[in-house]
């Protein structure tokens, strides 16, 4: 055993190959040695597993919305600048509530995720 070693004290237990090939794949899924693994389990209790494709896909749809979010109160800006200088017609306030409309379903549809 390595004089540097952090951590002296050996814990073994016993798997059938079954196991032993679950317990090496999970390990591998979470980027982790085996030993890292089950120690973390043992401490933690849980690790859980992250999946690259659905967090990049997750991300993407984040950035449209905060586009969408962004365009929207820029069109609620003018419509309000406009009102403050007398200028706006019904039309523009019926505009602004509709888009409003879209700033609230916008995010419900992100809630229900």
């Amino acid at each position: 055993m390595p004089k540097n070693r952090e951590r002296k004290i050996p814990f073994q237990f016993y798997v059938n190959s079954d196991e032993e090939f679950i317990i090496r794949e999970k390990a591998a899924s979470c980027h982790k040695n085996i030993s890292a693994y089950l120690r973390t389990i043992a401490i933690k209790g849980a690790i859980y597993e992250v999946n690259f494709q659905e967090l990049d896909v997750f991300s993407k749809q984040l950035s449209q919305l905060r586009f969408e979010f962004n365009r929207i109160g820029n069109n609620i800006n003018q419509i309000a600048r406009s009102v403050n200088a007398g200028i706006a017609k019904a039309e523009d306030a019926k505009r602004g509530l509709f888009l409003l409309d879209q700033v609230y379903e916008l995010m419900y549809q992100i809630a229900k995720k």
